[in-house]
């Protein structure tokens, strides 16, 4: 029932291979964790005596990784303590919580998640016995005792972990109190914001109006017409660069990318402020809007990031009780090549932009992908995203993207999580898969083992810097 993590966890078998990996792994093991995107709540950082609260509330109810392969096996979401949005009745008994995500820890067996928990279980907890109904109640001891220690709160744990800087995510209307917050503690952690105007730009998000209301009341510049509604977006754009943030975050349904003249961008605005936009309107909208958000970024240097193809909320019994970010968004097939041709021959080959591209659509890495980003100067490619954050998804992406990009037009790592414990397990499995990559490479004589060694320390620590100006 022991923990077990093997020195030489994730590397081939092949003896060769193993031991250069190993050796490779060495130099880039203890490197500081650069996290230029994720979701973590800058709030944990702004209280210097923040708490957790329980271990359930740590690492299972905010989880929608954890979640979601319990639901899939039939566990109701109210059985493990998320909160409904009508207030309804959800199990309240942390304990029992844990309980039966114990009972179920069999389900994360050779995924990512399950390496992730193993990692966090034994090296961040000090856990060494496997997670199971009869282990249970003990381990949730455990770790409810280290919740209350000052070591195990978040400032701390940052600096445990060795992060240089990390960079939460932010509503283009959000004031950026914690983050103001956090400045004028005096703590010396980086926590950066990165502004995220999806909330405004797309005409069907959530909300849309409210969020416009919301930005006329914030940046002091009434959106009326799309020329104060650029004007506004520039205002936030200052202010988040004042307040340390170096990117801007971007998701669409499709990348695709139009440039509307001013007049059309002006009827398709009053369309939505009267509440009469279509669903085509708000397609070619935020495609424009994309496009003026390279122009900014060429501007104000802030990296640009797009997020495409997560189909959000597919499972609508889900959404309606619970709401966003629970587990059901799922990925759909993207094209690249001529979604994107309108922005990238306006800006593409402006090397002052940054333009770091994600994908959920597999197929396209070697088919559009890596050869934009082996062209195009503003190109970059963002790490495996999302659901192919595992072992067989980076392998996936080091085959079908290094060859044609190269290493050098990727953006090296980013954990991209809520889940704040979480980070150094998947900084973790990032190195060992990359230097398990570069060992077989060398191990066939397709690069020198210097040349491996610089690589392995390019992905482990040097692209993220270079791609998110940190």
């Amino acid at each position: 029932m022991e923990i077990v993590l093997p020195e030489d966890r994730y590397f081939g078998p092949d003896e060769k291979q193993k031991k250069i990996a190993m050796q490779l792994y060495a130099s880039v093991a203890h490197l500081p964790l650069v996290c230029p995107h994720g979701h973590v709540d800058p709030r944990m950082f702004s209280d210097p005596n923040y708490s957790f609260g329980s271990p359930a509330d740590l690492l299972i109810i905010p989880d929608h990784y954890v979640f979601r392969m319990l639901y899939s096996q039939g566990v109701p979401l109210e059985k493990i303590g998320v909160p409904r949005t009508d207030g309804g009745a959800v199990e309240r008994d942390h304990r029992a919580i844990w309980q039966t995500f114990a009972e179920h820890f069999y389900l994360f067996r050779g995924t990512p998640t399950g390496a992730w928990l193993a990692y966090e279980l034994r090296v961040v907890f000090g856990v060494t016995q496997q997670l199971a109904r009869e282990t249970a109640q003990e381990i949730y001891d455990h770790i409810a005792d280290k919740l209350t220690q000052p070591e195990f709160r978040p400032r701390r744990m940052f600096e445990r972990f060795q992060i240089e800087v990390l960079a939460t995510t932010d509503a283009a209307t959000d004031p950026l109190a914690q983050h103001q917050a956090i400045r004028a503690s005096g703590w010396h952690g980086r926590i950066v914001p990165t502004f995220r105007p999806d909330g405004v730009v797309n005409l069907d998000a959530p909300g849309w109006r409210q969020n416009i209301d919301a930005l006329s009341a914030i940046s002091g510049i009434t959106v009326m017409s799309y020329a104060t509604l650029i004007a506004a977006l520039e205002n936030r754009r200052a202010y988040f660069k004042q307040m340390g943030a170096t990117a801007t975050d971007h998701a669409a349904l499709v990348p695709t990318t139009e440039a509307l003249s001013a007049t059309e961008a002006e009827m398709i605005l009053q369309r939505a402020l009267a509440g009469q936009a279509t669903a085509e309107d708000a397609q070619r909208f935020t495609g424009h809007m994309l496009q003026e958000m390279a122009r900014m970024s060429i501007e104000d240097g802030l990296v640009m990031q797009l997020h495409p193809g997560s189909l959000r909320n597919h499972n609508l019994a889900i959404f309606s009780r619970f709401g966003l970010d629970k587990g059901c968004d799922i990925p759909t097939p993207t094209e690249y090549a001529r979604n994107l041709r309108p922005l990238l021959n306006t800006y593409g080959n402006d090397a002052r932009l940054s333009l770091i591209l994600f994908t959920l659509d597999e197929t396209a890495y070697a088919r559009e992908l890596a050869p934009l980003a082996g062209h195009y100067p503003a190109v970059k490619l963002g790490p495996p995203w999302w659901f192919h954050d595992s072992l067989n998804g980076m392998a996936r992406y080091f085959d079908q993207v290094m060859e044609t990009a190269g290493l050098y037009n990727t953006a090296g790592f980013n954990d991209d999580t809520r889940a704040f414990p979480s980070i150094p397990a998947r900084h973790d499995v990032w190195r060992r898969a990359s230097v398990n990559w570069l060992a077989g490479l060398v191990a066939r004589g397709y690069i020198s083992a210097r040349d491996a060694e610089e690589m392995a320390h390019a992905l482990a620590y040097d692209l993220a810097k270079r791609a998110y100006k940190l």
